[in-house]
């Protein structure tokens, strides 16, 4: 059975394009791809490696390679301090954080809307035990997420 990669990005394509409309950022589809890249590369830094390759293996094919793209193994962050979160996810957009970002409550929006999209493809156990790794105040939003 050939490998179908066009199908992988129609999918990846359609993804975006949801995600985009849940961030509110229907029209720009460039940005909304800058800030699920973040999202998903700021929460790795916060999972053990076990938990990564859990998250990991229930993600779809489109979603896998956004999340593993420039990653290494490190030990996780460890924090109770919810800033913490949101300076990784400004982190990782690295210098579009200032136009994809303007507020805080910007990039809380962004972590809220990831749970809500990786419960599509994520089991309920899976994301309470991503869940239990964030800082208190992002267990809310990933709660919100999770529930929908």
């Amino acid at each position: 059975m050939p490998i179908d990669f066009k199908k992988y990005a129609q999918e990846g394509d359609k993804f975006l394009a949801s995600y985009a409309k849940e961030l509110g950022s229907r029209d720009d589809m460039a940005k909304a791809g800058r800030i699920l890249r973040a999202s998903l590369h700021a929460l790795r830094g916060f999972l053990s490696t076990e938990e990564n390759l859990q998250l990991l293996a229930q993600l779809p094919m489109f979603l896998k390679a956004l999340y593993v793209e420039n990653w290494t193994l490190k030990k996780p962050k460890k924090t109770k301090r919810s800033r913490d979160l949101l300076f990784q996810v400004r982190k990782a957009d690295n210098r579009s954080a200032v136009v994809d970002f303007e507020s805080n409550e910007e990039v809380e929006r962004a972590v809220s809307v990831l749970f809500i999209v990786l419960r599509k493809y994520v089991s309920l156990g899976e994301l309470e035990d991503v869940k239990a790794l964030l800082p208190k105040k992002y267990k809310a939003l990933a709660s919100a997420g999770v529930l929908l």
